[in-house]
């Protein structure tokens, strides 16, 4: 429509520009076509004000705003002459790319052949307009080199062309199991060869990714579990063979760019998969999900748990880092620190994503409470969690706790804190009624303390993600029912 019409629905500077290279193309060969009456009367409509014509045609101002709205394709059809569209008319007639095909070495394929000009535009990516977005494309003379034009910059023969965008608008179409949408990353994935007869990867891959669908909650277990059993049953000699494809697209207004692209077999795939969930593996409440998505980790760390407060490419960042089975992400890691030092709340999602960063990095945590660990983080962590319970049990039913209050100071800089929060303790010791509750928990600190040789004036951020899980994993274990540890006495204030 900006290039036919001259229109202007996004106010862009250049559609003068655009609507008289049209005109141009078509004048071009108006020589070969003046004699066919329907290239005559398109050819009086572009010369005599299309735009004002239309306007002025109040029968058509509802279509013509819904075409405006939308940036519409524009085609013609001249009343009185049967064919559907004016290309009929001129089809037999003339190419009107004949007088520019060229030829050239395909980048895709290597091969020699008809390079295509311009690129069907590639639908369903999330951020692009409407009428779709392009992965090859040039329309302005800085883009350009050595005087060619349109996609001969990128050449791509026409067999290539129609390959690529016919596949990639499959797989990102409505209801394909092949596509998810990661941060503002869209994902599409597919197999060489059907995996059907074994485990379908392409079916379950999104439930890795995405959140599960709120009608079927445990999708993304059953997808996790069908991978694992897949895996291990030793009978999948198409998974060594078959190969997995992997492709993030983000959008830009009307172009795409590729922010990731990963390929390697099946097995390599889902094996690093299942290695990412088992280093995030760690205790979770009853209600919590046994397997969390890349979405529901990218959330944790982001404000209000929101993803559009999630920062730009740390989706493809955390996507790439599982595919190829390497640290996850720094940046990551440190927006997740970040949240907890603001909340001062370790949720079970980012107690598993600090696990999962440490360990990668050669910590060896464990997925439940570990008494043998001692990193000087880890228990301090500990202490930090054995002292907020003290707290609750001498005071049922208490909304705000030392966690509110000291949770920052006692993560970064223990020796400011801990003296005091020792103090704290005696005091909340001495209002238990309960004898058995309160030897209980000297003997928990007790065995704490033995490890700790000192408090700490500074603690860095790895020791501070230390100290998040410890108290984490303190907290998991003083929760687990019919642990049997804690005494059943009631304690009165």
């Amino acid at each position: 429509m900006e290039y036919v019409l001259g229109a202007n629905p996004r106010e862009r500077n250049d559609i003068p520009e655009r609507h008289k290279a049209f005109k141009e193309r078509i004048n071009r060969n108006a020589s070969a076509l003046r004699d066919i009456p329907p290239v005559s009367s398109v050819l009086a409509f572009l010369d005599n004000s299309p735009l004002k014509q239309i306007e002025q045609n109040s029968l058509y101002s509802e279509l013509w705003r819904e075409v405006l709205e939308s940036n519409a394709f524009i085609t013609f059809k001249v009343v009185g002459h049967g064919e559907t569209t004016i290309f009929d008319s001129i089809k037999d007639n003339i190419s009107l790319e004949s007088s520019e095909q060229k030829k050239n070495v395909c980048l895709v394929s290597g091969n020699y052949d008809e390079i295509a000009r311009l690129h069907p535009t590639i639908k369903g990516v999330f951020g692009t307009n409407t009428s779709g977005g392009s992965i090859v494309s040039f329309n302005k003379d800085p883009f350009k080199s050595y005087g060619k034009e349109q996609s001969y910059n990128a050449p791509v023969g026409k067999k290539c062309m129609f390959e690529y965008t016919t596949a990639l608008n499959a797989l990102l179409g409505k209801g394909s199991s092949n596509k998810s949408l990661i941060g503002d990353a869209s994902t599409v994935f597919w197999t060489e060869k059907p995996t059907k007869t074994v485990y379908n990867i392409e079916e379950n891959f999104s439930w890795f990714m995405a959140d599960p669908p709120k009608d079927d909650p445990d999708r993304g277990i059953r997808a996790v579990k069908g991978l694992c059993s897949a895996m291990k049953s030793g009978h999948l000699p198409l998974f060594d063979e078959n190969r997995f494809y992997l492709l993030g697209l983000a959008p830009n207004t009307a172009r795409i760019s590729i922010r990731f692209w990963r390929t390697g077999t099946v097995r390599a795939f889902g094996s690093r998969v299942l290695q990412h969930f088992d280093d995030i593996a760690i205790d979770r409440g009853p209600k919590d999900p046994e397997y969390l998505t890349v979405n529901q980790l990218l959330r944790a760390t982001a404000f209000e748990y929101k993803m559009e407060n999630v920062p730009p490419n740390m989706a493809e960042a955390l996507m790439t880092s599982i595919v190829d089975g390497t640290q996850y992400p720094v940046s990551l890691f440190q927006q997740c620190m970040r949240r907890v030092r603001a909340e001062r709340e370790i949720t079970y999602r980012r107690a598993a994503l600090l696990k999962g960063c440490l360990n990668r990095k050669g910590g060896t945590l464990k997925m439940s409470l570990d008494t043998t660990n001692r990193n000087i983080g880890y228990l301090l962590g500990r202490l930090f969690a054995v002292f907020e319970k003290v707290q609750e049990s001498a005071n049922p039913g208490l909304n705000t706790t030392i966690r509110e209050r000291f949770y920052g100071a006692a993560a970064s800089s223990p020796v400011t804190v801990f003296p005091q929060l020792l103090k704290l303790k005696n005091h909340h010791l001495a209002k238990m009624e309960s004898k058995g509750l309160q030897t209980y928990y000297e003997k928990r600190i007790g065995e704490i303390m033995d490890a700790v040789d000192r408090f700490p004036s500074h603690l860095p951020m790895d020791e501070q993600a230390y100290f998040a899980v410890g108290y984490y994993h303190q907290r998991q274990d003083f929760f687990k029912k019919n642990s049997g540890k804690i005494p059943n006495n009631s304690t009165k204030a």
